[in-house]
């Protein structure tokens, strides 16, 4: 049967899921003479097998899909431990006056062929059995509608790559494979390494093909698509930026703000602004129709080892920064910034260190790396360093690095505004902290490097020595203490939390002798259509400095959750109801291109609005949770708050 009559007849087919089996078969182990009592999908997803289904053999090797009839007899023998899903589904013509269909099926239906194949994205179709399987568990009736549409999608994508896998003679064109794969995942964390480990081609023969087809890189290709995408959205919807943004594929919607203006030359908002003047509704009169982007797929990734990058909180998507060198007036800045350090601070490495002799033939730049070594324990074992690092990568924990007077090589990408933009002024970025290429890092020829990412961790771990510290889920004095062993500062670490620590004291003296130390306050982040509001000690954007080190209070209302919080929390809320959220001072983020609420009628009537108790917060200094930007956001915030004393 063709493909296109396949087609037809699925487009003209209700179907009805009966059950979705997940199982794991232990290695050795053997299902026989199984009768299929419905239609299936069988989709291994681990582990090696050999199936028969009616005789014909289907060898497996983790990801393989097979389809087979009713009344088909299955056998599975399990090479390694298999894990697979079993799906059953009964169809039928919904339009059975068809004579053309009823003829097609009279042939061959769609749903009693056999056929099993090693899909080119096998993550789609697993998602999508996933997907299905729990919400089958689910016994309402919006589930059921729900996995009938997932269904549809299964098909879908299988066709896909049967069409794919059977057109021109086998011969697959990759850039378009990549293409198509870029235009359904847009919305997702997409790097070059994901997409040569999809199609098992190398990052540069992936990069250089698909460059030589359409003029660009996978990536920039990503993001020109993205961008378009947004402008549609931004067009045609009334959401707000943030949930464009990360429709789109950004988390963070200050980057996204940035990047839109890069390549439109005019802000979201603006962009926004111009295309409804431009498309009226007297001009076209549809745009109305479209003013919600509705069920909007959005993702909520969490590898559980940063949970900040998607959950609007830290860790987020961070900014280019241009190519130099640091020197030592990074010490002497910081030690202006802290005012607490008389001596400044020693940037000798930890002379008690015991060191050990190590095979230079071990790394792949010999001559770069020193063949003395410490063993420093983590989360993820004991790692030998150099007991005196010469080429250090640090991914997000920039400022942390700068406090204890290291010149990195190569950085994660860095805000403008940072406390420590400066002293970081033009070393190498690696891009999103997440996301750093290997062959980026390998380029720099460093001999430790330094992440706060599993996923990187894992990425990285075999250029050389990688230290994983789970940043938000140890304490500011444990990163900076863990930071000082692996560097060899530990004498410096201790100096620098105490010299914090001083700083905190006096500051907390100050707010205390101005009457303001028992005042509350508010930390809110957005726009017009809603904002974001912070609940939780540890959440960034100054929630560190005034919840916890200044330990000033939240209104009740946000207190109460902030007590309670275990992990990173917010809440968005609409301005209609933002007064009962608002204390006696607002700390609000501040970006380029925000939005301007000082015409807004509830806003303007919120008491420490009228009376202009207002903190705008700068985005890239107070998005930041090193020491360093700590100690700046301490000063912006107790000269803020002082500056305003007189206001009440």
């Amino acid at each position: 049967m063709k493909f296109d009559e396949q087609v037809a007849i699925w487009n003209q087919t209700a179907v009805k899921i009966f059950d979705i089996r997940h199982t794991v078969m232990n290695p050795g182990e053997r299902l026989e003479n199984y009768r299929l009592p419905a239609s299936a999908y069988i989709y291994g997803t681990r582990g090696a097998a050999i199936l028969q289904l009616d005789g014909l053999v289907h060898r497996t090797r983790q990801y393989y899909l097979l389809h087979g009839a009713k009344g088909m007899n299955l056998e599975i023998e399990a090479k390694e431990e298999f894990e697979f899903y079993l799906l059953f589904y009964k169809a039928k013509l919904a339009f059975t006056n068809w004579r053309k269909l009823r003829d097609w099926l009279e042939q061959r239906s769609p749903f009693e062929i056999q056929y099993g194949f090693e899909p080119d994205e096998p993550r789609t179709l697993f998602i999508l059995m996933s997907s299905m399987n729990r919400t089958l568990k689910s016994s309402d009736s919006l589930g059921s509608l729900q996995i009938k549409g997932m269904f549809y999608q299964f098909v879908h994508e299988v066709m896909q790559h049967r069409i794919a896998a059977e057109s021109d003679n086998g011969q697959k064109d990759l850039v378009s494979m990549v293409t198509q794969y870029l235009h359904t995942h847009y919305h997702e964390v997409i790097s070059l390494d994901l997409l040569a480990r999809q199609y098992k081609y190398s990052p540069r023969y992936l990069s250089m093909k698909f460059k030589q087809q359409t003029g660009t890189s996978p990536i920039e290709y990503l993001i020109q698509y993205r961008i378009n995408e947004a402008r549609k959205l931004l067009s045609e919807t009334d959401e707000t930026l943030g949930v464009i943004a990360e429709h789109v594929g950004y988390s963070d919607e200050y980057y996204f703000s940035r990047l839109f203006k890069k390549h439109t030359g005019l802000s979201p908002s603006r962009y926004q602004a111009q295309a409804r003047k431009n498309l009226a509704p007297q001009d076209n009169p549809s745009a109305i129709s479209r003013s919600s982007i509705g069920l909007l797929n959005l993702r909520r990734y969490s590898d559980n080892d940063n949970h900040y990058q998607y959950s609007d909180g830290g860790f987020l998507t961070m900014k280019r920064i241009k190519k130099s060198s640091l020197i030592l007036g990074t010490l002497i800045s910081l030690t202006l910034l802290l005012s607490a350090c008389s001596g400044g601070v020693n940037p000798a490495s930890n002379s008690s260190a015991s060191t050990t002799n190590v095979l230079a033939s071990a790394s792949p730049y010999p001559d770069k790396i020193s063949t003395e070594t410490r063993t420093v324990s983590t989360v993820k074992g004991d790692v030998a360093v150099p007991a005196e690092p010469k080429r250090v990568v640090v991914l997000y924990m920039l400022g942390d690095v700068v406090a204890l007077g290291v010149n990195p090589v190569g950085i994660s990408e860095l805000y403008d505004g940072a406390a420590f933009s400066e002293q970081l002024k033009g070393v190498q970025s690696l891009g999103h902290w997440d996301e750093a290429s290997p062959e980026a890092v390998l380029s720099l020829e460093p001999d430790l490097i330094i992440v706060s990412s599993e996923n990187t961790y894992k990425k990285l771990k075999d250029i050389a020595p990688t230290i994983f510290i789970p940043a938000d889920q140890i304490t500011t004095e444990e990163r900076i203490h863990k930071l000082g062993e692996v560097l060899g500062k530990k004498k410096e670490a201790d100096q620098l939390m105490e010299a914090f620590n001083d700083k905190v004291n006096a500051s907390r003296e100050k707010l205390q002798a101005g009457g303001l130390l028992d005042k509350t306050v508010s930390i809110v982040e957005g726009e017009r259509k809603g904002m974001l509001v912070i609940e939780s000690k540890h959440y960034g954007r100054g929630s560190q400095i005034v919840y916890d080190y200044l330990g000033m209070k939240a209104p009740e209302i946000i207190q109460k959750k902030i007590d309670h919080a275990k992990n990173v929390e917010s809440e968005t809320v609409s301005l209609e109801v933002i007064p009962q959220y608002i204390g006696d001072f607002v700390l609000r983020s501040a970006w380029e291109g925000m939005d301007n609420l000082m015409d807004h009628p509830v806003w303007n009537r919120i008491p420490a609005v009228k009376a202009g108790r207002i903190i705008e917060a700068p985005f890239g200094l107070f998005y930041y949770t090193d020491l360093y930007s700590l100690s700046a956001q301490l000063d912006y915030v107790t000269n803020s708050l002082l500056n305003n004393a007189s206001k009440f």
